[in-house]
């Protein structure tokens, strides 16, 4: 791997405005090459907004989807990676035929790069499930993609990370959502309206077991047991009716983080990411110690649910 300078942004969308979501990607990538950045990423569905797809019947999903790379996005985002001379990491849906997909594609000025669609896509029933990881070459850098729950799934990130992935990109749109976890839950959207008179009660929750703790809980297990650097990208603000708490960073290869954004607005970060922490980093050295021949025939069964289990706990022994 190559030392270099990766960006992270956060930004509000707009339902289904795909203008002013490009815009967005425009200035905040003018921002991050500024600061120094030769790859900019955003999270995950940018280009489209995410949580209002859940309302559209499938005909309007398949009217808002394109496709890649000769779909008007992906040749904006070419154009845009062009003039600045980087690479351009964003997402968007997908069409090929009749199947629709969460994608997220890397583009520099000579083209598409790399496609991913999303391996657990649950947002609209209509969309398919990809069904392959992918690492690809990218200014002497070894990358990879995983989608937002894809990356809760932690043999994903180990697969990706077998096949060779240095960096991993983790876009997504997630964070101020109930779950069965203790502090989990929705934050409320009048702090978000109460932003600018009221900025402490915002962080608070934004800072909070709803958003920034719990993704502490495991973004930086997921750099750390790997020997990776994380590259987590969110969005900030309302994504339809759900409040987003932000936070796009970078951790590196040790779970530290180098690079954050804090502001309560759309923001880009930049951190760079050097060669010698990948071996050095206790991941490296876990990956290397591994004897599949222990779990290899466990890591390949099929899950079992509770129920699964209780049925066999009860049947009868022969």
């Amino acid at each position: 791997m190559k030392d270099i300078h990766i960006a992270t942004a956060q930004f509000q969308t707009k339902n289904g405005d795909k203008e002013y979501n490009i815009s967005r990607i425009e200035e905040l990538t003018s921002e991050a090459v500024e600061k120094g950045a030769r790859i900019v990423c955003f999270h995950e569905l940018c280009i489209t907004s995410y949580t209002f797809l859940k309302k559209l019947k499938r005909n309007e999903l398949f009217d808002l989807a394109e496709e890649i790379p000769s779909g008007e996005s992906s040749m904006r985002l070419i154009t845009l990676a062009k003039q600045h001379d980087v690479a351009i990491l964003a997402g968007l849906v997908e069409k090929e035929d009749n199947k629709m997909f969460n994608s997220y594609i890397c583009v520099t000025g000579e083209g598409l790069v790399a496609r991913f669609r999303k391996l657990h896509p649950f947002i609209h029933k209509d969309l398919s499930a990809g069904n392959e990881y992918i690492v690809f070459d990218l200014f002497g850098c070894k990358c990879g993609i995983l989608i937002c729950f894809d990356n809760n799934v932690i043999e994903n990130v180990r697969a990706t990370t077998l096949l060779g992935a240095e960096i991993l990109f983790m876009p997504h749109v997630t964070g101020c959502t109930p779950s069965s976890m203790p502090g989990r839950g929705w934050v409320g959207k009048k702090y978000w309206d109460n932003r600018v008179i009221d900025p402490v009660s915002l962080r608070l929750e934004f800072d909070g077991r709803k958003g920034r703790k719990w993704l502490m809980r495991w973004l930086p297990a997921r750099a750390y047991d790997n020997g990776i650097y994380v590259v987590f990208s969110n969005p900030i603000g309302m994504d339809d009716d759900h409040l987003k708490n932000g936070n796009s960073m970078i951790l590196d290869p040790y779970g530290d983080i180098i690079a954050e954004c804090r502001s309560l607005d759309d923001e880009v970060v930049v951190g760079l990411c050097t060669a010698e922490k990948l071996e050095q980093s206790g991941g490296y050295r876990y990956r290397n110690a591994r004897r599949p021949e222990l779990y290899g025939d466990i890591l390949r069964q099929p899950h079992m649910s509770k129920l699964d289990i209780e049925w066999l706990d009860k049947k009868p022994k022969k």
